[in-house]
Parts: C-alpha cells; structure tokens; sequence
C-alpha cells in the first residue's frame, strides 16, 4: 500500500487523519490540528488564515500573493516526498470558489499519478482518468459522476442502483448525479476522459 498523506486546509469541515500518514498543516489548518492534539509533520501557507505565522524547522512560509493556493502548496510539496494517496480535509464547504480550486487540484494530482481525495462535509471526492475506480460493498448512500471536461466516453457502471455500459457523459448535462450503492462491490470506469466522483461518508475501499 503506497504511504499516506494527509492535508489539512482552513475551511470548515472537520480535519481526517488517518494512523501513520504524514501529517500537512496548509495554514489555519493547524488550528484544527492543534485542537486535536496532532502535531503535524510540515506546516505551510501564507498564514493570512491563521493569523500568526508559526517557527520551527518543519514551517514552509509563501508570500501571500502568490499563483498557488495553500492546498495547492501542500499538494506539490506531498508529491515532491513521494506521496501517490493524498487526503485532503478543510477543503469544500465554506468559500464557493475555494471548493471549486480544490476541486481542480484533485485533477492537478490525477494528472501527476497522484491519487487525491477531497474529505468533507459528509462527503468525499476525486476524480478519475481513463481507468477504473472500485467500490467495496460497504460503502452506502449516494453517488455522483461528472464530466470534468466537454465529455467522458465509454462510461461503464456495475454494482450500483443505475447501471450503464459504455455511454458518453457531457460536461454540459447531469446525467450522471444522485446514483445509489446497494450493498454489492461496484465498480465505475470511463475509457477515454476525467471524471469527478462525489459520494456520501469518508473515503471507502479504493482500487484503480
């Protein structure tokens, strides 16, 4: 199993943290770590959200105009270590068009190999680029894909309420919204394009 790394942003949904992962504060996202008691293993960002700006031999500090989000920052720093599976809480809810630029650094990961998951709000994303995303049977509730381009072919879905085989989602139709797992392994592939995968509870058994 590749090694983890667990990212933790400023927004409000609660931080995810699982045993063993290298731990990334991405500015006022150490105020949830600190309420935890986690001490992370890197600390990074402007700390424009944090409103003091940490020392120490573990504190990466960016000027606050800057091309990268904080959450980009962390992003790029994780797979400079060599990190391929990223959890990344304190990312949606909150500012619209922050989830929507955590939204596109999960594609920004996806491309480099990197599997991201954006943790929060009772649900968890990430995307998937002609290949193949499965499902463990105990993953319950909802499900959605989205077209994260002008379209993604060769859709194909087992295992969950709506089945489909071989169709072409479009960026410009919500075809693929409010599907349902139903207690069976289930499995999503797209063979030519990106899609975004949205679903209820933390992240589930994930195989490509």
């Amino acid at each position: 199993m590749d090694p983890i790394c667990c990212i933790i942003g400023a927004g409000p949904s609660s931080a995810y943290v699982t045993e063993g992962a290298f731990v990334i504060a991405a500015d006022g996202g150490l105020d949830k770590l600190n309420a935890l008691h986690i001490t992370p293993d890197l600390i990074l960002g402007d700390f424009d959200s944090l409103g003091d700006r940490p020392m120490g031999e573990n504190v990466l500090t960016f000027p606050v105009e800057k091309d990268d989000t904080d959450t980009m920052l962390a992003i790029k720093e994780a797979v400079k270590r060599g990190y391929k599976t990223l959890y990344i809480s304190g990312g949606v809810g909150g500012r619209l068009d922050h989830t929507i630029a955590n939204i596109q650094s999960l594609w920004f990961a996806d491309r480099l190999g990197v599997r991201a998951f954006l943790v929060g709000q009772g649900q968890t994303l990430t995307v998937l680029t002609d290949g193949e995303a499965c499902f463990s049977a105990d993953c319950r509730g909802k499900i959605s894909l989205f077209s994260m381009g002008d379209r993604a072919d060769g859709v194909t879905v087992k295992g969950l309420k709506y089945e489909t085989e071989g169709i072409t989602l479009s960026g410009s139709f919500p075809l693929g919204v409010s599907n349902e797992f139903t207690e069976r392994a289930a499995q999503v592939k797209v063979e030519k394009g990106t899609l975004l995968l949205i679903w209820e509870g933390l992240p589930c058994d994930w195989m490509t």
